[in-house]
């Protein structure tokens, strides 16, 4: 059985306004991932991808490009616990 992971991402640069929490739930969903993504007040995204190791990194390799109108300048990632709820959604902004 493949392994499961779970990484926070922090997301820096222009991630607002660019609809990247969007795109981020069309790329998590496409690759199976559970999780979420929320704005922060500082102007960063923050997201949590939990699945199969592959998907995960390929997931955070995705959002060091993000959406064309996307600059972004720095990814960071931490091991997390999983989320609650299966499935990818959009959480309020917070952090």
């Amino acid at each position: 059985m493949p392994d499961i992971i779970t990484l926070r991402v922090r997301v820096e640069g222009r991630v607002q306004g660019v609809w990247y929490r969007g795109w981020t739930i069309e790329q998590a969903r496409t690759h199976s991932l559970s999780g979420w993504v929320r704005n922060c007040f500082d102007g960063s995204v923050e997201a949590l991808f939990s699945g199969q190791a592959d998907d995960v990194q390929a997931m955070v390799e995705k959002c060091r490009q993000g959406p064309p109108a996307a600059l972004v300048i720095a990814v960071k990632t931490e091991a997390a616990e999983p989320p609650e709820r299966a499935g990818f959604y959009q959480l309020s902004t917070s952090c």
